[in-house]
């Protein structure tokens, strides 16, 4: 589980209550301040008088050199280290990482901390945000929202597919390699998503493209982080999608390209809990959807009564925002 603790020292109201309304895990101030965060919401504290005493039970450490990272090794088993780097910032971390310490990055920006995030694919389970910069500070408080999404995925029963034409479709390829049982949440409507698996399959024509999924028309909606919606059309390189696997579990994808091309496509149209959904797909052996144990299923060979994935909700959305709105998609 990812923690974050935002630094407001010097005092900062603005950084503590987005800090608070943000979700972040605790809060370093400077001392006599503990009791002014404790007023505008419960949270953890880091101070000389706060929940966590700095210098007792939470450390500054400056790591110059390969030699300090024995010391710090040390220091973790009894305090928690808040590392600062006076050179490199990625190297010492993986190190540290690699010999099992449990520390915590200090970061100025998103951006460094999902580098820090990352590190060694494992990366920190902790960060110290350390700006006075609120639109990075709500950011990087994202990063912890999204990993803690997880989808409530049912099974759909296949009552139709016919072919539809013509039509401009998305291949997303994603910066990840992803295996069997993972996909995209992908559908002809906001609140009604079919799992699209990845190209990970052997085909005697076609090699597997794990980082890929065929996900459909242009029009279609994906989700993405952060419990929101977005069309396949709007997607471009460096934007985030949320991979999703068979089980619902989620993880942060980071598109690579987009293809969008003309080709065959066609109409399948499911039942869940007497609701019917639809999606858009090319018409190929090669895209598949997901069925209830994570087996791609090709949806030429689709039949009737199949059985596959999909992701419902009774919420509309506006802008991809999940909203208490009546809304009618067909």
């Amino acid at each position: 589980m990812r923690k974050i603790w935002v630094k407001a020292d010097p005092w900062n109201k603005e950084i503590v209550t987005t800090a608070l309304e943000g979700g972040a895990d605790g809060i370093v101030v400077p001392e006599g301040y503990s009791e002014k965060v404790k007023e505008l919401g419960k949270i953890q504290t880091i101070s000389e008088d706060g929940d966590l005493k700095t210098g007792k039970d939470v450390v500054f450490y400056t790591i110059k050199s390969g030699k300090d990272e024995d010391e710090i090794l040390k220091l973790c088993r009894s305090r928690k280290v808040i590392l600062q780097c006076s050179d490199w910032t990625v190297i010492p971390l993986e190190n540290l990482i690699a010999k099992g310490a449990d520390v915590i990055a200090q970061v100025h920006s998103y951006q460094e901390a999902c580098t820090v995030f990352g590190v060694l694919e494992k990366g920190v389970s902790h960060i110290l945000f350390n700006s006075g910069d609120i639109a990075e500070l709500k950011k990087t408080l994202s990063i912890v929202n999204s990993e803690t999404d997880r989808v409530s995925l049912q099974e759909a029963e296949i009552i139709e597919i016919n072919p539809a034409g013509m039509g401009d479709r998305v291949c997303v390829d994603t910066c990840t390699s992803m295996v069997q049982g993972q996909g995209l949440l992908v559908g002809n409507s906001s609140s009604a998503l079919f799992l699209v698996h990845a190209e990970t399959v052997e085909n005697p024509y076609v090699s597997p493209r794990p980082f890929r999924v065929n996900a459909g028309a242009v029009h279609a909606y994906t989700r993405i982080p952060g419990g929101k919606t977005r069309y396949l059309s709007e997607l471009s390189a460096g934007d985030h999608v949320l991979i999703t696997d068979y089980k619902g579990n989620t993880t942060n994808g980071i598109i690579g390209r987009l293809k969008i091309e003309k080709r065959p496509l066609m109409l399948v149209k499911a039942l869940s809990g007497g609701r019917q959904i639809t999606t858009i797909l090319q018409n190929a052996e090669t895209i598949r959807l997901t069925s209830p144990d994570g087996t791609p299923v090709s949806v030429v060979s689709l039949k009737k009564g199949d059985k596959v994935l999909v992701a419902t909700e009774e919420s509309g959305r506006h802008f991809g925002h999940k909203i208490d709105e009546s809304i009618l998609e067909k």
